[in-house]
């Protein structure tokens, strides 16, 4: 089963985190939707997750994680040394999310926002739900 990978379309910092992982993931595992598409909504409804989560949202095996979270569990699955940075799950949350909460709160202003989602090539196209 994919691992899917709910996303905030209109930011650059995420859409450049979207490609960072697409890099990385050799297993071909992950499959994105945007927060804002009609896919990712069903999924934060479906996961009785407010549509105006500040997070990314990952999805595995039928359970929703957000936040730190859901970073460190998707670099479990990156290549190359990304795979270590899971190890900071024994941090605990709440030292580890106000970092995460922090960056989210800053994005826009330190990397900026699109007003529409990015369109991927053709290739990588396959890997985003519809």
């Amino acid at each position: 089963m994919k691992k899917i990978i709910l996303f905030d379309g209109t930011c650059n910092f995420c859409n450049n985190s979207v490609q960072f992982i697409i890099k990385r993931d050799k297993d071909d595992v992950f499959s994105f939707a945007s927060l804002q598409s009609n896919v990712g909504k069903a999924y934060l409804e479906r996961f009785k997750i407010q549509d105006d989560i500040d997070s990314i949202v990952y999805i595995e095996e039928d359970r929703a994680y957000i936040k730190s979270n859901a970073a460190l569990r998707i670099s479990r699955h990156l290549e190359g040394m990304w795979k270590l940075a899971s190890v900071l799950t024994v941090v605990p949350r709440f030292v580890r999310d106000p970092i995460y909460d922090y960056v989210a709160k800053n994005r826009y202003k330190w990397f900026g926002r699109n007003d529409s989602c990015h369109i991927p090539s053709p290739e990588i196209r396959k890997k985003f739900l519809d």
